[in-house]
């Protein structure tokens, strides 16, 4: 069978990035996580004082950001790299969590990413995650997926991340910052995170990784077949 494409959107810190990396490795598709995308533009934005509200200085920056995906040897995922630098380390900080969601809602910004996402998919045998993927960057995918948890354990989730990486930051700052970026993200005007009609929830709250996959590669082998 031809290989389809698998969009998986969500609430942050539900951890569909590294369900979405293992549903591409067990089926040898290409994992994009668009998420890396926003954050990359994001840090770049942070880097040279760009303003969110000043149209013109946006439009400028897009014009010198490069995006692209480089496949770790020793893992094998892909990693964003921002203008030829790995950026894969940096995005993922407090800072850039705190900025992703505005610069994420702007409308230039949106229409940058998602043509580039849209090219990335052409080839098909994609597993991509993000917020609009179902709804708005491949609406017509095979296999849409919705994934959620209670708010309280997904700022648990992201805390521990953190921590393991040396941040320091509150569970409180954490259950927070979760909290405006859902309200940004399910509000702004273009491509709000939104259950596709067709997509299939996945409520991960109290399920292990192992039982995530298993659920997936279930609905996955569904539609390829």
């Amino acid at each position: 069978m031809p290989p389809i494409i698998i969009a998986i959107d969500g609430y942050s810190s539900c951890g569909k990035s590294t369900v979405a990396k293992e549903v591409a490795r067990k089926l040898g598709y290409t994992y994009i996580d668009t998420g890396a995308m926003y954050r990359a533009i994001a840090l770049y934005f942070l880097q040279h004082q760009i303003e969110e509200k000043e149209e013109e200085q946006v439009a400028r920056a897009l014009e010198h950001i490069q995006l692209r995906f480089v496949k770790n040897v020793e893992t094998g995922i892909p990693e964003m790299y921002l203008n030829g630098v790995n950026v894969e380390e940096p995005i993922r900080g407090k800072e850039v969590a705190g900025k992703v969601s505005a610069v994420a809602a702007l409308p230039m910004v949106r229409a940058f990413a998602v043509h580039q996402q849209q090219e990335m998919g052409k080839a098909r045998g994609i597993v991509m995650d993000g917020r609009d993927i179902g709804t708005t960057v491949f609406p017509d995918a095979e296999l849409k997926i919705f994934m959620t948890a209670d708010p309280k354990i997904r700022a648990q989730r992201r805390y521990e991340e953190l921590k393991s990486k040396n941040h320091s930051v509150t569970l409180e700052e954490v259950y927070q910052n979760l909290m405006e970026r859902d309200a940004i993200d399910s509000s702004r005007a273009v491509s709000p995170l939104r259950q596709a009609a067709d997509a299939l929830l996945l409520d991960n709250s109290y399920l292990t990784r192992e039982q995530q996959l298993s659920q997936i590669m279930g609905w996955a082998q569904k539609n390829i077949k």
